[in-house]
Order: structure tokens, then C-alpha cells, then sequence
């Protein structure tokens, strides 16, 4: 089958992969390239570097809405496929080819639309997500369901490990369902309005740490930000920033956002439930990541003091 494929992340490229192995990929539409760094460097994207590698030709739209036409004008094709594209495809463009727009979405619809599923699976404290492939339509991740599977959330998943996990999964249901779709072996099925929940794209406040939670959530939030985020707290108006947490089951009294403890190799502080959270490694406001045993071997002594706040804003 001809397929114009839609991706960004590598979540897309995963998926692109797979559907080289068996079909052949037009065109390849992704987000316009990034600079990056204090050298503004030109990064392509995930899906674009594989484009490349394949000799596929690649079109990176500012405004898919306005250019969509270049699309149906120059290229043959009988399916477009959509995961994790990052702009909202026009309704001419998804109606124009024989067998639609389809699109992987990494959330057990109706519930997780939106632009952050797999994080906020995390963030929330779930214990199961999955895949849902399903045409695309006018509203945001709307369309009837194709296919959907269902896939475990460990403990010792983050933000990086689920995405892979997400990411094959799938790769593994995409062209089998492309096969149905060729042999009219479908049967959509409309998502249940009344069970509709949305998860919006991250924000910088969503970064920040919440220490008015139970100790577990504030660690799904730093899984949730891990390892390329990061989670921030502010010490003494400084930022701070953390990448991993251990849940501690003693209870502790205190006020919340408290150091409660101060060990050599890391420190602890005190969450809603009287419970805390500890940390080994910190990396300081402009500064590398670093164990706290060094920053406790450095300045870090005289700010990770038993006692001291912890804050969820910056004080003024």
C-alpha cells in the first residue's frame, strides 16, 4: 500500500519502521526543524532522520492546515498514517486518500486524549495505559476505534522506558491492521463520549514539584519527567532539579516540604502523607548532575539542612 506517514518523536519513528518493512512510504511529513543549544544547532527530527536513511522525501509544513494541498497535488497514495505529528491535520487531507487517516495514539481511548498520554499515565499514578489506532476525525483524537491493546505500567517505568514500551507495541499492531483495512476487515467502533478524559500537553508547572501529595505521587511525577525533564524545587529561591526518588515508608512529623533527613549519600523530604520522599542525586541551578554526596561535600552542606523548606515556587 502507498502511505504518506505523519510523525515527529521517536515514538513515530518506531512505528515508521515497521511500516517500511512491509509498505511503501511515499512521503514523509514532520515538524519543521529545531535549533538547539546556546549554538543553536539544527536538529532534524526522529522520523526525518529515518526519512533520510530510507531516501524517503520529507515535507516539514510550518501550517499543515494552509499547505496540506502540496500533499494531494504531488503524491499517489492510499493511506495516511499519523503518530505523534504534533499539528492537527485538515479534514480535506484526512477524507482525500482511499482508506483515510489512521492514527496511533498511546492511550486506552475514550479516556487520554491529548497531547501528553503517556506522561500523564504516569504522573497520575496509573497502573495501565495502552495503544488505540483509530481514524482520524474533526476533534482531537475522536475517531472510532480499529484496534486497541492494553499495556502494564511497572514501578520502574519513567517517562523514557513507557514511551519505548508504547512505541513497540505499536509497531507490532500497525500493519496488521493496515492488512484489515486493505481487505475491508474492519469494524470501527465508536468511542463513548460520556467516558471522555483529556491530557493536555506539559507545562512548566507541571515541572515543578508538588510536595502537597502522598509521597507515591510525587514520585510518579518525577517519573514522569524523567530522565529528560527533570522535576524542580526551590531551595532558599535557588532551582534544583531531580531526576529520581525513592519512596520512604517511615512516617515522619513535620510540616510538608520539610528536610527531614540528612544522610550522607541523600536526604529526604516530607510529603502529604507524613511520608517522605528521598533523593541521591541533584543537580544544582547551573550545574551538572551530581550525587549528594558530593554537593553535601561541597555548599550543598549549607543548604540541605534538616529542618529547612523546600519550596513549590521561586520566593521573590
Amino acid at each position: 500500500m502507498k502511505i504518506v506517514f505523519m510523525g515527529t518523536p521517536s515514538f513515530g519513528a518506531t512505528i515508521l519502521k515497521e511500516i517500511l518493512k512491509k509498505h511503501d512510504v511515499v512521503l514523509v511529513v514532520t515538524q519543521p526543524d529545531k535549533e538547539v543549544g546556546r549554538k543553536r544547532v539544527i536538529e532534524f527530527s526522529a522520523v526525518k532522520k529515518l526519512a533520510i536513511e530510507n531516501n524517503i522525501d520529507v515535507f516539514q509544513p510550518f501550517s499543515i492546515r494552509k499547505e496540506y494541498e502540496h500533499i494531494i497535488n504531488n503524491y499517489e497514495f492510499d493511506l495516511i498514517v499519523t503518530a505523534a505529528y504534533g499539528q492537527i491535520v485538515p479534514m480535506k487531507l484526512i477524507n482525500f486518500p482511499k482508506y483515510k487517516a489512521i492514527n496511533v495514539h498511546g492511550s486506552l481511548l475514550p479516556k487520554g486524549r491529548g497531547g501528553a498520554p503517556i506522561q500523564r499515565s504516569i504522573m497520575y499514578g496509573e497502573k495501565e495505559t495502552g495503544i488505540s489506532i483509530m481514524y482520524m476525525a474533526a476533534s482531537m483524537d475522536s475517531g472510532d476505534i480499529l484496534v486497541q491493546e492494553k499495556l502494564d505500567i511497572l514501578d520502574s517505568d519513567n517517562c523514557e522506558t513507557l514511551f519505548e514500551k508504547m512505541a513497540l507495541l505499536g509497531a507490532k499492531m500497525i500493519n496488521p491492521l493496515i492488512d484489515d483495512l486493505e481487505k475491508g476487515n474492519v469494524n470501527p467502533i465508536k468511542q463513548d463520549e460520556s467516558k471522555v478524559s483529556y491530557t493536555y500537553a506539559l507545562t512548566k508547572d507541571d515541572e515543578i514539584l508538588d510536595f502537597n501529595k502522598p509521597n507515591y505521587l510525587v514520585n510518579c511525577q518525577i517519573k514522569a519527567l524523567s530522565p529528560n525533564i527533570g522535576a524542580t524545587f526551590y531551595i532558599d529561591s535557588k532551582s534544583y532539579k531531580v531526576y529520581e526518588g525513592f519512596i520512604s515508608n517511615e512516617t515522619y512529623s513535620g510540616e510538608v516540604g520539610e528536610i527531614v533527613s540528612v544522610e550522607k549519600k541523600s536526604f529526604k523530604v516530607l510529603c502529604d502523607n507524613q511520608k517522605a520522599i528521598e533523593f541521591r542525586m541533584i543537580k544544582p541551578e547551573g550545574k551538572n548532575l551530581m550525587n549528594v554526596s558530593d554537593f553535601l561535600n561541597g555548599n550543598g552542606r549549607n543548604i540541605l539542612i534538616k529542618g529547612k523548606k523546600v519550596s513549590s515556587k521561586k520566593e521573590n
